[in-house]
């Protein structure tokens, strides 16, 4: 295996919505997660955001917790709503005070901030311009990127755009980022973000020359589920759906010309002004972030399959179903998490060489985790053996992606601490410290040090030597 790079930048990541609660606090005006536990779609007997994690009390607290594991790097989201009022763009200072002083905290501890724009916390005032529908979106959100800029530009040094974009086309509506009153398509909407990518790359190399900005999508391997061409056609199709289509627009500059063609098939066609498409075609990023889960397993889908297409899937995961394409199916090769995600930790080298092999930009992990149910014992302990394996065997894959030649800049996994889980609550718990509360009740919110801590912070003390 390949030694990890002496600057490696291990960590893990976060995102605002899930993790800081203090929704009235501070400032922040409304975003469209928080009265996410009001929404149609949103499972009863589980928590919302407003509560969380209560990061936005506890941050002091948590930032020590992180450097005690030794983290060199710490991947978060700031909370557009906690920075920026209303449409006007007027700031909140209180908010620019609060990850101010959370990023030099970081900092003191010499650990590098990576800093997500945009992570799913779109402002309700965006809907006075009609939301993400709108071609003007990317402009309110070049103003946000502005002001980020112009206040952390000089600390941060790592800058992420739209975390998982590409899940905006997808679940959107589902995991509740898109408003249930949207009347553009999905593929307008992820248009409209791109163009909104685009601006804040190129903003970004002009006000901030040194630093670095990419992506942050979620990716993942496709299999074919046999060895039939028409199972291989549609693992060519979803190549492109669930990843390509993503990637090409930010690393290249236009879509692909197999995405185009399927635009035409469904009788749905993009709205680019020739000023986006010159933007689009002047904004390539420094780097490819991305989270990583599992990977997707397909096969050929006639015109007689189900016509749910895209409309109706269970997560980011599964459920694709998209007539004279193909169709996600279940790989009896992977076992699964408790709650049903396939494991496969080849599957992760599998992507990172197809990443790196499509694109040859160095790569970050801004997510990559295991879900569970954690049991808190009578003496106040958590053996969570299972996300410990998790963790070897995905590390291992990412070391011997580096053995194979990929560039690997970071590892950031999903979580740091504990946090909300979107559709599943704090009971779905990734964090390498447990927060001492249920879905409803919120207890005292201690944080205690599982298993995974100490074991992690002895894999980075060593650089992933011990592997």
């Amino acid at each position: 295996m390949k030694k990890f790079p002496k600057n490696f930048l291990w960590g893990a990541s976060s995102s605002a919505y899930q993790f800081e609660g203090a929704i009235n606090e501070g400032g922040k005006v409304p975003s469209i997660m928080d009265k996410f536990d009001e929404r149609k779609s949103y499972p009863k007997g589980i928590t919302g955001f407003k509560v969380a994690s209560d990061h936005y009390n506890h941050w002091k607290e948590d930032v020590a917790l992180m450097a005690e594991m030794g983290f060199k790097s710490y991947r978060f989201s700031i909370s557009w709503p906690r920075i920026i009022k209303n449409i006007k763009g007027d700031i909140n200072p209180e908010g620019i005070k609060f990850y101010r002083d959370l990023i030099d905290e970081l900092i003191k501890y010499n650990i590098e901030p990576i800093v997500t724009i945009f992570h799913f916390d779109t402002p309700s005032f965006i809907e006075e311009i009609g939301g993400l529908d709108s071609s003007e979106f990317s402009n309110i959100f070049e103003l946000y990127s502005k002001v980020l800029f112009e206040n952390y530009g000089s600390k941060v040094n790592y800058w992420l755009t739209i975390n998982e974009l590409n899940m905006f086309a997808f679940v959107g509506q589902i995991i509740g980022v898109i408003s249930e009153k949207s009347k553009s398509t999905k593929w307008q909407i992820m248009h409209n973000l791109n163009v909104a990518q685009a601006k804040a790359i190129r903003l970004c190399k002009k006000m901030l020359p040194n630093a670095k900005i990419g992506p942050a999508p979620n990716i993942s391997s496709v299999y074919a589920n046999s060895n039939k061409p028409q199972d291989h056609l549609a693992k060519l199709n979803f190549d492109q759906m669930r990843n390509w289509i993503f990637l090409d627009i930010v690393c290249r500059g236009e879509y692909g010309t197999w995405f185009k063609n399927f635009l035409k098939l469904i009788n749905e066609e993009i709205i680019i002004t020739n000023e986006e498409k010159e933007i689009l075609k002047n904004s390539k990023p420094d780097f490819i972030a991305f989270n990583y889960y599992s990977t997707m397993t397909v096969e050929y889908a006639s015109s007689k399959d189900s016509k749910n297409s895209l409309n109706n899937l269970g997560d980011q995961q599964s459920g694709f179903i998209i007539p004279g394409i193909g169709k996600t199916v279940k790989n009896k090769n992977l076992e699964a998490t408790q709650f049903g995600w396939e494991i496969d930790s080849i599957g992760f080298r599998n992507t990172l060489r197809e990443v790196y092999d499509r694109y040859q930009l160095p790569i970050m992990i801004t997510e990559n985790g295991i879900g569970a149910r954690d049991v808190l014992t009578d003496d106040k302990k958590i053996h969570d053996d299972y996300r410990i394996e998790y963790y070897q065997k995905h590390i291992r894959a990412m070391s011997e992606a580096i053995a194979d030649g990929v560039e690997m800049i970071g590892y950031m996994p999903w979580s740091a601490i504990d946090l909300v889980s979107t559709h599943e609550g704090i009971s779905k718990r990734y964090g390498f410290v447990y927060v001492n509360r249920d879905e409803f009740d919120e207890k005292d919110m201690r944080r205690i040090r599982k298993d995974s801590f100490f074991w992690y912070k002895d894999l980075i003390e060593k650089n992933g030597e011990n592997i």
